[in-house]
């Protein structure tokens, strides 16, 4: 369950940043209103307390997220943009991903 719960803050955490960061790009880089990179701004702050939600150390959690980032924002660039990824980002997600799961749900010894 401490598995399922941890997925689920890491994709939410991931759709706040990723979409945040979005809107803040369409209102700067495609001229869209103001409230857009406002909203996106709110949206950003919202991922950074989300990620508190983590029980694992600061240092974990972030380069964990690191790796799951990778894999949601090729997601995103596929499902909202358009860009198909190729096979060599897929192994390259892949690889990311085996990564952050042993660093974050790899047993320690204490």
């Amino acid at each position: 369950m401490d598995v399922i719960r941890s997925l689920a803050i890491f994709i939410l955490a991931g759709f706040c940043e990723i979409g945040g960061g979005y809107l803040i790009w369409l209102w700067l880089k495609e001229s869209k209103p103001l409230y857009f990179g406002i909203i996106g701004a709110i949206i950003l702050i919202a991922y950074g307390v989300i990620a508190t939600w983590q029980t694992a150390n600061f240092g974990r959690v972030y380069a964990t997220y690191g790796g799951v980032f990778i894999v949601m924002a090729l997601l995103w660039a596929w499902k909202v943009d358009g860009f198909k990824p190729d096979k060599f980002d897929i192994i390259g997600a892949t690889i990311a991903l085996i990564g952050v799961c042993i660093i974050i749900y790899a047993p320690r010894v204490s």
